[in-house]
């Protein structure tokens, strides 16, 4: 009778094993695109997740929709990623500043534990510097790491002076990552180059930082 119980024992144990195994394997799926896919659908955060380090503020104060717009207070500070993680893609998102303009940002390659600030490669939103890029995390490039005049402790400077539009005008940000490769053009301008990325993928996040903000049109696409 002990032999005949201790084989669906031992079957329940290594199934307790494998399970978590496999959950962290489709957790850790990276997709691909194989077809320009809307991130963002315009109307709920299907595919997102919402995060403030502070469990106790609403986030609902910090984000709204309204209008087919995704709105952001900027405060306190928080991010929205979405719950899959992209390599090899175009990401395009459309921003504007509907008051002051401030900070924000779009982060790429986000790994790891929601955090502020998680691991990951920002692309820079601050009014006037749209197209820096940021190291966080542990993220790593080789024009950052080489050092430079553009190099400014974790921030390395755009190629050009400004091309965001004035405040209130919708500005675009196309984001190109291929292999180890991050380039990022604002309103159809080139404005920097990182190479050799110590990240190849990761979840796309959309920055709470300091100012309102608009977003739409956000989307991936598969590259040519």
């Amino acid at each position: 009778m002990k032999r005949m119980m201790i084989a669906p024992v031992a079957t329940l144990f290594l199934m307790s094993l494998l399970i978590p195994a496999v959950v962290a394997a489709q957790t850790a799926e990276v997709v691909v695109p194989q077809e320009k896919t809307i991130l963002w659908n315009g109307r709920d955060y299907t595919g997102w997740k919402r995060f403030l380090p502070d469990a106790s503020k609403n986030v609902d104060e910090t984000w709204s929709i309204g209008n087919g717009l995704l709105k952001c207070t900027g405060k306190p500070v928080g991010y929205m990623r979405t719950e899959t993680s992209y390599a090899d893609y175009h990401l395009h998102v459309e921003w504007r500043w509907p008051a002051k303009p401030g900070n924000n940002g779009v982060l790429v390659h986000m790994s790891g534990e929601d955090k502020v600030w998680p691991r990951s490669l920002e692309c820079q939103l601050a009014s006037g510097n749209a197209g820096d890029f940021w190291v966080i995390g542990g993220v790593e490039f080789a024009e950052h790491a080489k050092g430079g005049r553009r190099v400014r402790s974790r921030r390395t400077i755009k190629l050009k002076d400004s091309s965001e539009k004035p405040p209130g005008e919708w500005n675009q940000y196309d984001i190109i990552c291929k292999d180890d490769w991050v380039v990022v053009l604002v309103n159809g301008v080139l404005q920097n180059i990182a190479t050799k990325c110590s990240d190849k993928s990761g979840k796309i996040c959309l920055q709470s930082e300091g100012a309102p903000i608009e977003y739409r049109n956000i989307w991936v696409e598969p590259l040519e």
